[in-house]
């Protein structure tokens, strides 16, 4: 996931700023996708996009607005940087409370614009390290059996090796032996670890 390569996609109606943007971003050596309106860029999207997405605030149909609420129901963790005008300054406020990252009016020094994507992309870089990292964990959580998962349900719960035994009915040397294997299938010796790998998947394991 860390290895797709980042691009920054920028989405603006205008011809003239469109072009402007691709030269500046390709003359700073990031690779660079532009699009015309929201819904050129909506029916391009992929959950595998890595990088930002400059967008501007006001276009004809789908705004910039719309667009971000769109992308949130597809549950995108790539940046938003909003290209706004001075009077949209409070939409774009609105729009950071629903996850942008930033905002920068026009006119935009190019320099600060730069410094803005650069810092959306580590965003982006870290947020799909951690991701990445989930998805091990769960990829681990995945290749438990029944049977392991509920000992490991109940070890995560505070539960001793003779209460596990006694509340299903299966001797004590049994539970060790699950609950070897799941510390060696989740690829941790410490009980601690096991309760922060799991708690960090829990909202990935619910929506399963």
């Amino acid at each position: 996931m860390t290895d797709t390569q980042q691009t920054v996609y920028v989405v603006e109606d205008d011809e003239a700023v469109r072009d402007s943007l691709e030269l500046l971003l390709k003359s700073d050596g990031k690779p660079v996708k532009t699009y015309e309106n929201a819904n050129a860029f909506l029916k391009d999207y992929s959950e595998k996009m890595a990088g930002c997405i400059v967008l501007d605030i006001r276009m004809p149909g789908m705004d910039g607005m719309e667009l971000q609420k769109k992308l949130n129901e597809k549950h995108s963790i790539l940046p938003i940087i909003f290209v706004t005008g001075h009077g949209d300054v409070p939409m774009a406020v609105d729009a950071m409370k629903e996850g942008a990252v930033d905002f920068i009016q026009k006119p935009y020094r190019e320099e600060a614009l730069l410094q803005k994507i650069e810092a959306a992309l580590q965003q982006d870089r870290e947020q799909r390290k951690t991701l990445g990292e989930k998805q091990e964990i769960l990829r681990r959580v995945k290749s438990l059996t029944p049977r392991e998962h509920e000992i490991m349900d109940r070890m995560i719960a505070g539960q001793a090796n003779k209460v596990i035994a006694i509340e299903l009915e299966i001797s004590q040397r049994t539970v060790e032996i699950h609950r070897s294997r799941v510390m060696h299938k989740m690829g941790t010796h410490s009980l601690a670890h096991l309760v922060r790998m799991v708690l960090s998947v829990k909202d990935l394991i619910d929506a399963r």
